[in-house]
């Protein structure tokens, strides 16, 4: 390369490729209250965990820090929990580092009051013919046929019936 141009390290190629993404720089309040989570007290053991990921992975005030791949080893963890922890570091800070993110999933339920009702209704009647009790997975059958759903799991059919007590036709 000539004069005037720019000369790239490898440490700034690993940086693009996304090797070090996220860089760990705690204060010493932060690293104080990490090696007491670690050292005592009752805590999660995820927290606990989250801690030594935080502690092993710190850049400040020229710490020997271990690469991503040698804390994973060391804890007995993957590579992309250490990378999650360090993400949710840097982009959310300290708290929310140390504990599991709340779930993101919203699930609708397929069954509302009338269903539940009408669920209910059909398994304190007659079980079909030859059996003694309804199964679940026949009452789930039978509200599709009825076509009070267009589809159901005998599971949620389950759920559904032990929210409110009820048995499959036991007398």
């Amino acid at each position: 390369m000539g004069p005037g141009k720019d000369v790239v390290t490898t440490s700034t190629l690993r940086e693009n490729r996304g090797m070090e993404k996220y860089i760990v720089t705690l204060t010493a309040k932060e690293r104080e209250q990490l090696e007491a989570i670690v050292s005592k007290g009752s805590h999660q053991s995820q927290k606990v965990i989250n801690a030594l990921i935080l502690l092993n992975c710190d850049t400040s005030s020229g710490r020997c820090r271990r690469s991503g791949q040698e804390v994973a080893a060391v804890l007995h963890v993957s590579a992309r929990k250490i990378d999650r922890v360090k993400k949710r570091f840097v982009e959310e800070g300290y708290e929310a580092a140390l504990v599991r993110p709340p779930g993101q999933r919203v699930y609708d339920s397929k069954i509302d009051g009338e269903l539940e009702a009408r669920l209910i209704a059909l398994s304190c009647g007659e079980p079909p013919e030859g059996q003694a009790n309804w199964s679940l997975r026949r009452l789930a059958q039978r509200a599709v046929e009825l076509e009070y759903v267009d589809s159901l799991s005998h599971e949620t059919v389950r759920r559904a019936l032990k929210k409110t007590n009820s048995s499959r036709g036991a007398r």
